[in-house]
């Protein structure tokens, strides 16, 4: 199951673009490295998909990622979950297909992190376990310290 894990990963990164000068690039050693906090709540599969390719394309470009799933994008960070259906990826990108949460998965892999909302678990029939391994619960406190940040962007789909 690992190996489908890296192959699927090794495909979608070729799918989205992603050079290992770009993975390179977003783990340099700047801490005033770029941030930005994107906020994922629709259960749009094409507003999820987006919102991962966006999210892509900025830590290819060096921005350090924190993603907040909320409501229905919860789910995303729910291990085993899968997207009913594969999305077509922008003109330009070979693969042709992808899922949101392989997308997610990803970007996790490269350093972004991934927290569920704060009220999504005590209003589901999950719990932590039932997260994908590295997906942690958002506290409001730190969130909305981040929120208020002028200096980190909030993206919100």
């Amino acid at each position: 199951m690992k190996m489908t894990h890296v192959l699927a990963g090794s495909l979608l990164a070729a799918t989205i673009g992603l050079t290992g000068a770009a993975l390179a690039d977003s783990h340099g050693g700047d801490e005033s490295k770029d941030q930005a906090l994107v906020i994922l709540t629709s259960d749009s599969l094409q507003t999820q998909g987006m919102a991962m390719i966006l999210s892509n394309a900025m830590q290819q470009q060096g921005t350090d990622l924190h993603i907040l799933l909320c409501d229905a994008a919860g789910h995303l960070a729910v291990e085993g979950y899968e997207s009913a259906e594969a999305i077509n990826t922008p003109p330009g990108n070979p693969a042709g297909q992808v899922k949101p949460e392989g997308i997610l998965q990803m970007l996790m892999g490269n350093g972004a992190q991934v927290d569920v909302c704060a009220i999504y678990l005590p209003n589901s029939d999950l719990d932590e376990e039932n997260l994908r391994e590295g997906v942690g619960v958002a506290a409001p406190g730190p969130m909305a310290e981040m929120m208020r940040d002028p200096s980190i962007p909030v993206y919100s789909f």
